[in-house]
């Protein structure tokens, strides 16, 4: 009788330790393409986020960067030019209003998001590369380097930080709790848990930029934006020709 009575110990305490335990690592993803859209290969590409059925689109270099809203693969009904030296970076859209980044000028613009006319300008330090935000309107920037900043969507004051552990984070997209971003010069996405800055999955888009066939070492993966209603995401990298539909499934071994 003593045997049953162990094992159902053993079972319980088991059982027990995996209901406190963290969720078991996913592995890592892959993109599975689900279909394309023509994309402007002249765009420099820093920024992507729908709103709607809207797609805004932030482009950089300075004397070409640009702001754009249209439909995902058509032309655009509105579009901003920045002025000479600002160089365009994140977007992302608050409903009446947005903002924009501009990568070492050192402001922010926010900008009336049906006419993109320019509201005003903020000063911020340092350099801004990524925009997203949360459900609660909390943005979401990066710089680079490898912490992910808080800001108030209606001063861009900073409200807190989060260290990620890897540099370079790049082009942002906040969908519920979850930050996905890329990591420049690679075909790296991570998505991170905002709360904690945890990457809880790494994700290889490699095939993405094979089937572009560029050469040139600028033209890589930079383009996030998430399908409103979906799954699926949009991926477009700087001066490709092509936007991506796809989903992040598991890698296969």
């Amino acid at each position: 009788m003593r045997t049953p009575i162990l094992t159902t110990l053993l079972l319980a305490a088991a059982l027990g330790g995996c209901a406190g335990a963290p969720a078991p690592d996913p592995g890592p993803l892959t993109v599975q393409v689900v279909g394309t859209l023509p994309h402007d290969s002249a765009a420099f590409t820093e920024g992507l986020e729908f709103s709607g059925d809207t797609l805004y689109e932030s482009t950089g270099l300075a004397g070409r960067s640009t702001l754009t809203a249209g439909p995902a693969g058509g032309p655009p009904h509105t579009k901003a030019t920045l002025p000479s030296p600002l160089f365009g970076e994140g977007v992302t859209v608050l409903g009446p209003t947005l903002w924009q980044l501009t990568w070492q000028d050192g402001v922010a613009i926010e900008r009336d998001s049906q006419t993109l006319a320019e509201l005003r300008r903020v000063p911020f330090q340092g350099e801004g590369w990524g925009l997203c935000h949360q459900a609660d309107g909390r943005l979401v920037m990066s710089d680079g380097s490898s912490r992910l900043t808080f800001r108030d969507p209606k001063t861009f004051a900073v409200t807190g930080s989060v260290d990620v552990g890897y540099d370079q984070l790049n082009e942002l997209e906040c969908v519920g709790g979850d930050v996905y971003a890329n990591v420049w010069h690679t075909d790296t996405i991570l998505r991170i848990d905002a709360a904690s800055g945890h990457v809880t999955a790494t994700i290889d888009a490699g095939q993405l930029r094979a089937q572009v066939n560029t050469t040139d070492p600028e033209a890589v993966l930079n383009g996030i934006a998430a399908v409103p209603g979906t799954d699926e995401f949009l991926l477009t990298g700087k001066e490709w020709p092509v936007t991506f539909r796809v989903r992040f499934v598991p890698k296969t071994r």
